[in-house]
């Protein structure tokens, strides 16, 4: 054999190692590819599966951001998913209040003093755990004012609209 061609067969079986040592790497890689979603499956399952257990302990809002969180593999945290739904009941209850008809505005009312009465009660327990931090407290408290504000507006707006539909006397 010449000497170009032993160097070129030496290259060649260089060229031949470092394919094998790629391939290698390749299904190492593909490997652990396949590892990872199958962990991805198992966080989605079992995310869906904490989610559905939760349903009665939390809201619908928590429970989809635990599925959103467990089917993404962790992409979307879950406080951006609940504030995006937060946002989102803005633009909804905006909308719904202005395309009510003057007529019904005053059951409309009563709706809401009916929420802001649900308001109160997860107030209460907020301000009255006392494993609860100084925040939590303090958010409580003013939620329960802030309800307990509403609530009480709500009725008085309510009885001045309801006296609108009483017949005078003469």
């Amino acid at each position: 054999m010449s000497e170009a061609s032993e160097k070129a067969l030496e290259a060649a079986r260089a060229l031949a190692e470092q394919s094998r040592a790629l391939a290698e790497k390749a299904s190492e890689i593909a490997n652990q590819a396949a590892e990872a979603a199958q962990l991805a499956v198992k966080n989605a399952t079992e995310a869906t599966a904490a989610a559905s257990q939760s349903g009665a302990d939390s809201g619908a809002s928590q429970t989809a951001a635990v599925i959103a969180h467990g089917m993404t593999g962790g992409a979307v945290d879950p406080f951006v998913f609940q504030f995006a739904i937060f946002v989102m009941a803005i633009f909804v209850g905006y909308y719904v209040v202005w395309s009510v008809t003057p007529a019904l505005h005053t059951p409309l009312m009563s709706v809401t003093n009916a929420i802001s009465s649900v308001i109160v009660v997860g107030a209460l327990l907020a301000v009255g755990i006392e494993a609860a931090s100084g925040v939590a407290t303090f958010f409580g408290f003013a939620a329960l004012v802030l309800a307990s504000v509403n609530i009480f507006g709500g009725f008085l707006v309510t009885q001045r609209m309801l006296a609108m539909y009483k017949k005078k006397e003469k």
